[in-house]
């Protein structure tokens, strides 16, 4: 079930949209810091709030990027491999992160710290290689950039997340 605070800004959400339909998107990002991910039951439970049919519901979460439906690490990297992110080395940027994190694209660090996925664009073309950590975008990537992003990531204190 949706937190008391989610129901909250769930009820504010609903308010901006004349039709509930309309609000399935910021209610698919309500459900998915809930339950960390977006399991059949919050799907379900998206689909009765929003009075939604379920196959609507999980059509929508599949194909958004940024809704995920297993678990994932703290930290979702998302590498850019579109033209202009390859053409400027965003296969050596992948490289570089699965030797440091010891795991393939896909995949999520033992720790449950960091998740590896490789995304079709992410806008920053004019800054490739780009990646983005959760919301976060870092440009213009080096195996030495791309080292000390890892080091402030893990650095971060569980308050600073939130």
């Amino acid at each position: 079930m949706f937190s008391p605070d989610s129901r909250a800004e769930l009820d504010q959400i609903l308010k901006r949209y004349p039709d509930k339909r309309s609000a399935i998107l910021p209610t698919l990002y309500l459900a998915q810091r809930d339950y960390g991910y977006l399991t059949p039951k919050a799907m379900q439970e998206v689909a009765e709030l929003l009075e939604l049919d379920p196959t609507e519901v999980n059509t929508v979460a599949a194909f958004y990027t940024l809704f995920y439906r297993e678990p994932v690490g703290k930290f979702v990297i998302q590498v850019c491999e579109d033209l202009p992110c390859a053409l400027c080395g965003a296969e050596k940027i992948v490289s570089h992160l699965r030797e440091r994190l010891g795991i393939e694209v896909g995949e999520t660090t033992a720790d449950g710290l960091f998740t590896l996925q490789t995304v079709m664009c992410v806008a920053g073309c004019d800054r490739a290689p780009v990646m983005q950590v959760n919301l976060k975008y870092f440009e213009g990537l080096t195996p030495e950039s791309v080292d000390k992003i890892l080091e402030e990531l893990r650095s971060r204190s569980p308050e600073e997340e939130k």
